[in-house]
């Protein structure tokens, strides 16, 4: 996930609301014969979504997680429990995601430190992707700095705290308006040559600014924001489809609860959880994997049974009336 488009001159405040109740971990290798069984069942769940290959070589399911709600409130500091936030990454892992999303600025560092205490080391399919071009002031302020030295200071600063050589997907978190995009895309493009980057994303990019980082390095993914009430980046959306770039979509759930969501299409949302025996927020994941084979979802949470929730919503097939009727 990202913030919305920020400057060192302006700084956006934005609250975000964690999930509460986390669950026990569940360790396959140390459980009872019975309880290994059942985890071995859901080993895979994630993978019902299908798969997308970043890059041309980097072949994940194509339902993520997004790690910025696992740090503390306003996306600021430690979690209440480290403990749990570990262990929802660690069920996450055993679910079958093998994309998880973070950025330096969660916490600041914090997200990236907790993955690598519970993950490190890495399951050799696992993704970890990251960002940098944010910095925080405070709990739920976030100013943009494409700097080059900054970007390079940042990527060193998340080789370190992630434990790995190399990241296999940076992102430029947003335009910083007060550095030519050219030159901030240049410093990824030199990390990648000197084999600190193997992939290079954007997020909160609209289409001509994509097309202007293109032109300087190969870009693989664009994270935006985007959910079934947020489709501004319809456009992109399609230029990801359209030349293999995975969509990365952040607030991939539109406000709401679990039985009202607040879409212009809740009605029909609300009927397609009635008849599937599901959540309306699980209808929004589902909807977005069908939306289109470039979307990549990454919902986020702190609860291992939203986080089971989330990941059960690739097994959702919407019928072409339901998506006809969404939207």
């Amino acid at each position: 996930m990202a913030p919305s488009l920020l400057t060192r001159r302006q700084v956006l405040v934005k609250g975000v609301v964690g999930m509460a109740g986390l669950m026990a971990a569940h360790d396959a290798r140390t459980a009872a014969p019975a309880a290994a069984s059942a985890a071995a069942a859901v080993t895979t769940v994630a993978a019902a979504a299908g798969t997308l290959t970043l890059g041309g070589d980097l072949t994940v399911n194509r339902l993520g997680f997004g790690a910025m709600r696992i740090t503390g409130p306003g996306i600021w500091g430690e979690p209440k429990d480290p403990a749990e936030a570990r262990t929802v990454l660690r069920r996450a892992v055993e679910l079958g995601v093998n994309f998880i999303d973070t950025a330096d600025a969660y916490g600041p560092r914090v997200s990236e430190e907790l993955i690598a205490e519970a993950l490190h080391p890495y399951p050799p399919a696992l993704v970890i992707a990251t960002k940098g071009g944010l910095t925080r002031p405070g709990a739920s302020q976030w100013i943009a700095d494409g700097r080059p030295e900054h970007l390079r200071e940042a990527c060193e600063a998340s080789l370190r705290r992630l434990r790995v050589e190399r990241i296999d997907l940076y992102q430029f978190h947003a335009v910083d308006p007060y550095v030519v995009l050219e030159y901030s895309i240049e410093a990824l493009a030199q990390l990648q040559h000197a084999g600190k980057i193997r992939h290079i994303g954007v997020s909160n990019f609209n289409t001509l600014e994509l097309a202007r980082a293109r032109r300087i390095a190969p870009i693989v993914s664009v994270q935006n924001r985007y959910n079934l009430t947020d489709r501004r980046s319809d456009e992109v959306l399609g230029v990801c489809a359209r030349d293999g770039l995975a969509f990365i979509p952040w607030a991939p759930i539109a406000g709401g609860s679990a039985d009202r969501l607040e879409s212009r299409a809740s009605h029909a949302v609300e009927e397609a959880a009635r008849v599937h025996g599901v959540s309306v927020l699980q209808v929004a994941i589902a909807w977005l994997l069908a939306k289109s084979p470039a979307m990549l979802p990454i919902p986020g949470t702190s609860s291992v049974a939203h986080l089971e929730q989330n990941v059960a919503a690739a097994s959702i097939k919407l019928s072409a009336a339901e998506l006809a009727a969404i939207g």
